[in-house]
């Protein structure tokens, strides 16, 4: 029996959907990457990715909103967590990605945020939306820039993360709609 929203959004080539229980194997697998948590803290043990797993379920629960699991469409495949966040003490409403490493430089990520900003600003009401981009991750910064968001400010992240400085991308719903990326972008 699930509690979560029954969301599903489809693009071209993705389904979106609320994590379920049979995606966790996925992404413990992926959080326990070193080249795909470059950027995320580091790989993590499968309890720890447990932890941040049942995490984003319990956000889908009680606020109707997560990360997405990514899965692609023609197999089936979980490929990535995407989505609109807001944990407490964070720097914004923010729309995060993160992709397996072999799926990354496909457009996936992109295809994913896109669906997952129009959801956010058309879905939740949300105002503005913010991407936390390490100093050093090119390509979500890349990334943010091709969704249209702009550099804002820097930020420190709230516990367990206190110490992290990063930047913060991000752009209003307005300028969302006024100059929204098309998948061909």
């Amino acid at each position: 029996m699930s509690t979560l929203p029954d969301v599903m959004l489809e693009t071209v080539r993705l389904i979106l959907r609320p994590p379920r229980l049979e995606d966790f194997d996925a992404w413990a697998a992926s959080t326990a990457d070193p080249e795909g948590m470059k950027f995320l803290g580091g790989p993590q043990p499968r309890p720890t990715a447990w932890r941040a797993f049942a995490g984003m379920a319990g956000s889908w629960a009680l606020l109707g909103f997560g990360m997405f699991s990514v899965l692609e469409k023609s197999t089936g495949r979980w490929v990535g967590r995407v989505g609109p966040i807001r944990p407490e003490g964070w720097p914004g409403p923010e729309v995060g990605w993160a992709v397996i490493s072999d799926v990354q430089g496909t457009g996936i990520a992109f295809e994913a945020a896109v669906a997952s900003v129009d959801f956010a600003f058309d879905q939740l009401g949300w105002t503005e939306v913010i991407h936390c981009v390490d100093d050093v991750n090119l390509r979500s910064a890349a990334l943010a820039q091709r969704l249209g968001s702009e550099r804002l400010r820097r930020a420190t992240l709230p516990p367990p993360f206190e110490g992290t400085e990063l930047q913060v991308w991000g752009q209003s719903r307005e300028a969302w709609r006024a100059r929204r990326p098309t998948l061909a972008d």
